[in-house]
């Protein structure tokens, strides 16, 4: 079976890059389960109901988040009620929402999808190696697993890499909004990329308008942060997994540069 996840999705030109090709990947590309990254879908700060309404509507299945996920208030209430968007697991008990789910994929196939968020140079959260281990002790009966871990350090992301290498399917970061190029398949057989990068404006920096932040570094002054405008880039990764075993056959990174 073929799992599709799309990196960051970074305000109104991510948005409408999605719009215009998810349909369209999920078909060629014969994809059975569509996950994506949507915490800063509004303006580039956090998700709102109608925007998150908006992307299911699109046929995403299921979508993670991280550290934006609490920026706009409204989504406290919308988020405990849609399970399938998550926040990551390793926020303090209390917290609205889940940071897991089990799905049924179009071919019948069970899926877990965990959200984690790391640690180092991030708001202060629980511990994500062992939030993990908790959750996946509770899916012997689920074969298939994806983990987005959305964390700042490569050295952290790789480390969780290794850490559930052979205990998932696949595990991909999010966060920094640039692709890396170490897509690969791990010893234990799980699926793995440092960062899938952002789907958005990449006339910027990274999601933001570059004068803005070019201001902000040649004048240490605070500027509040716009999207950027432009040309759109689509990134993600594609996931072969064998649903017998929960084993990466292939992982491969897909993107799409817009109009």
């Amino acid at each position: 079976m073929k799992l599709l996840f799309i990196g960051d999705i970074f305000a109104s030109p991510g948005r409408r890059i999605v719009s215009e090709h998810v349909r369209d990947i999920v078909h060629v590309q014969q994809i059975d389960l569509t996950i994506a990254n949507c915490e800063n879908a509004a303006g580039g700060h956090g998700v709102t109901p109608q925007i998150a309404d908006e992307l299911f509507a699109l046929g995403i299945d299921v979508m993670t988040s991280g550290n934006h996920i609490w920026d706009k208030k409204e989504i406290f209430e919308y988020i405990a009620k849609r399970p399938r968007l998550l926040r990551p697991a390793n926020y303090p008990p209390g917290a609205p929402g889940a940071g897991s789910a089990v799905v049924r994929a179009k071919n019948g196939v069970e899926c877990a999808i965990l959200n984690l968020q790391g640690r180092t140079y991030m708001p202060n959260t629980d511990c994500p190696f062992r939030a993990a281990d908790e959750i996946l002790k509770t899916l012997d009966h689920v074969k298939v697993r994806f983990v987005d871990f959305h964390a700042e350090v490569t050295s952290e992301k790789i480390s969780m890499g290794w850490y559930l290498d052979g205990r998932v399917s696949a595990i991909v970061g999010t966060h920094t909004h640039v692709p890396t190029a170490d897509t690969r398949i791990l010893a234990g057989g799980t699926a793995y990329q440092t960062d899938v990068g952002m789907t958005g404006s990449y006339d910027g920096v990274i999601g933001a308008d570059k004068e803005l932040i070019l201001r902000r570094f040649l004048l240490a002054m605070p500027a509040k942060m716009e999207a950027a405008k432009g040309k759109a880039e689509l990134h993600s990764v594609i996931v072969d997994v064998d649903e017998a075993t929960g084993k990466a056959r292939s992982i491969r990174r897909h993107t799409i540069q817009g109009d």
